[in-house]
């Protein structure tokens, strides 16, 4: 009876020190911080002094090919090769602190129109990303532009009856003046096309809906009196016809 008494206190024993050495195992497992990323090696990027007068993308990595004496590996899209980069002064820097200083130079918020003439704003840049991995001189960089895409603006035509203007004395050239100059003093760069049907005396105007509300504009402020000869100034054309009758 001892002897059996014996080995159950020894299983027993056994098991507890099991249990015990796995909770002190997952407790260390979580008490214990993660392994530190492993460090990149010290110098693995060339330092290099930089006087880049401005220009294009592929004009600055060839000016830090020429400083440093060694290629770079760039990939340059088509559509962003013109961008226009400012005027660089660098001293001891490698390629990564030069292009994460350009990155932070091109940040900037900007104002979009809608459709609706309302503005919303977005934030805009331009620089070189990295392919990953340790940096290196070997490192791949893409350059890269941060913009919204906009859709291409939506056209719509409209036709503006001018029978009444014409009969008041106004005339095409009256018009279509008032109408390009207001535009023209919104600075848009986009004007309505604008074409007069002679037969119906019809205004037609071909542009994107905001742009087209300063013909609406016009034709308003020239609306004529429903009889004209209440005015006493009417337009100098007007004046003319009637004294010819």
């Amino acid at each position: 009876m001892n002897r059996y008494m014996k080995m159950t206190n020894i299983a027993v024993l056994t098991t507890l020190l099991a249990v015990g050495s796995a909770l002190a195992a997952d407790q260390a497992a979580a008490t214990d911080p993660k392994p530190p990323p492993p460090e990149r090696p010290p110098d693995s990027l060339t330092k290099f002094d930089l006087d880049f007068k401005g220009g294009h993308p592929q004009d600055l990595i060839a000016a830090i090919q020429k400083v440093t004496g060694k290629s770079l590996n760039v990939l340059i899209p088509d559509g962003y090769a013109n961008v226009t980069l400012p005027e660089l002064k660098m001293k001891n820097v490698n390629a990564e602190q030069l292009f994460n200083a350009l990155s932070e130079a091109s940040r900037k918020t900007e104002y979009m129109k809608n459709r609706d003439g309302t503005y919303s704003t977005f934030s805009s840049g331009y620089g070189f990303h990295p392919s990953g991995g340790f940096l290196a001189d070997a490192t791949i960089w893409s350059f890269y532009v941060q913009k919204p895409k906009i859709p291409p603006p939506s056209k719509i035509c409209r036709f503006y009856a001018l029978g009444s203007y014409l009969d008041w004395g106004l005339s095409i050239d009256d018009i279509t003046t008032a109408i390009k100059t207001g535009a023209k003093m919104l600075e848009e760069t986009d004007e309505p096309n604008l074409s007069f049907h002679k037969d119906t005396r019809l205004l037609i105007a071909v542009g994107e809906p905001a742009k087209l509300d300063t013909i609406d504009s016009v034709l308003k402020a020239l609306q004529p009196p429903a009889n004209a000869s209440v005015w006493h100034n009417p337009p100098k054309s007007a004046r003319k016809s009637a004294e010819e009758k």
